[in-house]
C-alpha cells in the first residue's frame, strides 16, 4: 500500500512562523529525549556565527518547544570567532561558576554541531578563558578538541 505524500514545502501546521522568515536557513541543534535534534529556522539573511550561537542559547521556540525541544544550554554564554582556517574559537563562561552540569556532553555537543553546520566552520575548539577546555565526547572520552561534528554523531536522533 503506498502512503499519500505531502510536499517538503507544505506547512506542518496552521500556526502563523516565529520570528523573523526568510530564504537562508539556519541550523541549530537542540535536545528531545537526551539526544541532539536538528531545526531548522528561516531568516531573511545569513548569520554570523555569533548571532547563529545566540540564537541557540536563545533556547527553542515555543513552537520547538511543542515539538518537545529543549536546550541544555541554559546558563552558558559563548563569544565566537572564526579563523581563516575555517576552525571555530567558542569561549563558554556559565552564570554560576560553581554549578555542577549532568548535561555537559549535550550542551557541548549543541555548540560543536550547530557551529559545524555552517559551510565556514569545519571544527571548534571550546575555551574557558583562553584556555582549551577538556570536554566529553559522545563516546565518554575526554579531549581538548579541535571538535567536529562526528564527535557527536552517537548523540543525534535518528530523523
Amino acid at each position: 500500500m503506498d502512503l499519500p505524500r505531502r510536499p517538503l514545502t507544505e506547512p506542518q501546521t496552521n500556526a502563523a512562523p516565529e520570528g523573523p522568515t526568510g530564504d537562508v536557513a539556519e541550523v541549530l541543534c537542540m535536545v528531545r529525549d537526551d539526544r541532539l535534534v536538528q531545526t531548522v529556522r528561516r531568516l531573511a539573511a545569513p548569520p554570523t556565527p555569533q548571532q547563529q550561537i545566540d540564537h541557540l542559547l536563545a533556547g527553542p521556540t515555543q513552537a520547538e518547544r511543542e515539538r518537545d525541544m529543549t536546550t541544555a544550554l541554559a546558563g552558558l554564554s559563548v563569544e565566537v570567532r572564526v579563523g581563516d582556517d575555517a576552525r571555530a574559537e567558542a569561549e563558554i563562561t556559565e552564570a554560576d561558576e560553581g554549578s555542577a552540569r549532568t548535561d555537559e556532553t549535550l550542551a557541548y555537543a549543541q555548540i560543536v554541531c550547530t557551529l559545524t553546520s555552517r559551510a565556514d566552520v569545519a571544527s571548534v575548539m571550546l575555551l574557558r578563558d583562553g584556555d582549551r577546555l577538556e570536554v566529553p565526547r559522545a563516546d565518554g572520552s575526554l579531549s581538548r578538541g579541535p571538535f567536529y561534528g562526528s564527535d557527536y554523531i552517537g548523540l543525534i536522533a535518528p530523523a
